[in-house]
C-alpha cells in the first residue's frame, strides 16, 4: 500500500493496480485512500448550499434504472421555477442545480428563456443541464453541440453536470440506458463545454449491472479528460437504488463495504487530478456518509432542497440538510467544516 501510495501521488496508477485493489484488504485500501485525502486536500471537509430544481418527470429517454420519470407527472413553468428559486434565497442558497427530464419541445430557446428569466432576477450560481440534455437541445434546435453550449453559456448557465455518464462502457450503456448517448458522445460533449471555459462535474452511477473492471474503466476515461482539459470540479459517485424501476428487478445494489471501496478507489485512481470526491448523503445516509469521509472523500456535497429523483427511487434519507447539520456531521468526525460555492471557492 506504501507503493499505491506513491504511485497515486505520481499519476501512476494503472488499470492492473486498481484491479488488484478490489481484492485487497479493504481496510488498508480505506487507510492509503484518507492518507491521500490528507495528503491532497487536507483535513476540511466542503459542501455548497444548493437547490435542485427538477423542471419535468415527462422524458423520452427512458432509462432502465429511472424511477423518476412520469412518477407524478408534471412540467414547471417560467414562473414556478423562479418562485421555487426565490424560495431558495430566504435561506442563502448559492447554487441552483437545474435539471430534469428530455422531451423534444425542450429547445435552446426554452432553456434560454428559463436561464435568462433565473438571472435577470437573481444573482445566483446555475448549475444546470448534462450531456444528454445538452445533445437532445441541439438536435431539437437543428443547431451543432458547440452553438448549444455557446447559446447556454451567454445566456447565464455557469457550469454543467456531469451528469448522464452512468457507466462509460457502451455494453453497459446498452442494458441500461440505450436511448442516451455513447460513451463517446458524452466525452465529446464534456470537452467541448471545458472548452469553451464551462467547468462540470464527473459522476459514475455504480451497483447496477457493471463489473468493477467497468467501474474502473469509467475512472479511467475521465482521468483522462481530467488531464487533457482541467475542467472537472469533482467527482460525485452515485450509488444505485433499485427501488421503482425495471433495472431493480434484475440488481439489488452493492454492499455498504462495495460503496466505501468505491469512493477509496476513485480517490487512489484520480489522486491530484482530481482532488474533489463527493459522497451523496441523500443516497448513502449521513452515517455511512461519515464513514466514506474517512475512506477518501472530502466533500459532502449539498444542502440539496427538494431531491425528487433519488427520492423517487428510494433514497430514504431526506433531501435537505441545512448548514448547522452540515457543520455539526462533518465535526462528529473530527474534521473542519468549509462552505464552498460550486467552483470550490470559499464563501
Amino acid at each position: 500500500m506504501d507503493n499505491i501510495y506513491e504511485l497515486s501521488l505520481e499519476g501512476n496508477i494503472t488499470k492492473e493496480d486498481a484491479l488488484k485493489l478490489v481484492y485487497s484488504n479493504p481496510f488498508e485500501l480505506f487507510n492509503v485512500a484518507d492518507r491521500l485525502r490528507k495528503e491532497i486536500v487536507g483535513d476540511e471537509v466542503t459542501f455548497v448550499a444548493n437547490k435542485a430544481i427538477d423542471i419535468t418527470d415527462h422524458c423520452m429517454i427512458e432509462c432502465e434504472f429511472c424511477s423518476f420519470r412520469d412518477h407524478i407527472g408534471y412540467e414547471m413553468t417560467t414562473e414556478e421555477i423562479l418562485e421555487s428559486v426565490g424560495d431558495s434565497q430566504t435561506i442563502g442558497v448559492t447554487e441552483i442545480c437545474l435539471f430534469g427530464g428530455v422531451m423534444p419541445h425542450m429547445t435552446i430557446d426554452y432553456y434560454c428563456n428559463i436561464i435568462k428569466s433565473i438571472k435577470s432576477e437573481y444573482n445566483i450560481c446555475l448549475h444546470a443541464l448534462s450531456p444528454v440534455e445538452i445533445f437532445q437541445i441541439a438536435k431539437s434546435s437543428d443547431i451543432s453541440i458547440y452553438e448549444a453550449l455557446k447559446t447556454l453559456k451567454m445566456a447565464g448557465m455557469d457550469n454543467m453536470t456531469g451528469a448522464s455518464a452512468e457507466i462509460l462502457v457502451d455494453s453497459v450503456r446498452e442494458k441500461i440506458c440505450p436511448k442516451k448517448v455513447s460513451t463517446a458522445q458524452w466525452v465529446d460533449i464534456i470537452k467541448e463545454a471545458h472548452s469553451l471555459g464551462i467547468p462540470t462535474t464527473s459522476t459514475i452511477m455504480y451497483g447496477s449491472v457493471e463489473t468493477w473492471e467497468d467501474r474502473i474503466d469509467h475512472l479511467m476515461i475521465l482521468r483522462d479528460i481530467q488531464r487533457e482539459t482541467r475542467g472537472f470540479t469533482e467527482l460525485v459517485p452515485l450509488t444505485f437504488l433499485d427501488s421503482n424501476n425495471k433495472l431493480g428487478q434484475e440488481s439489488k445494489g452493492i454492499s455498504g463495504m462495495d460503496d466505501l471501496r468505491m469512493h477509496a478507489i476513485s480517490r487512489v485512481i484520480l489522486g491530484t487530478d482530481m482532488p474533489n470526491i463527493q459522497v451523496s448523503w441523500v443516497k448513502l445516509g449521513i452515517k455511512t456518509s461519515q464513514i466514506v469521509l474517512c475512506c477518501g472523500a472530502n466533500d459532502l456535497g449539498g444542502t440539496r432542497m427538494e431531491d425528487k429523483i433519488s427520492v423517487a427511487a428510494g433514497a430514504s434519507y431526506g433531501d435537505y440538510m441545512p448548514r448547522e447539520k452540515m457543520f455539526e456531521t462533518i465535526e462528529a468526525i473530527n474534521r473542519v467544516p468549509v462552505e464552498r460555492n460550486t467552483t470550490y471557492g470559499r464563501v
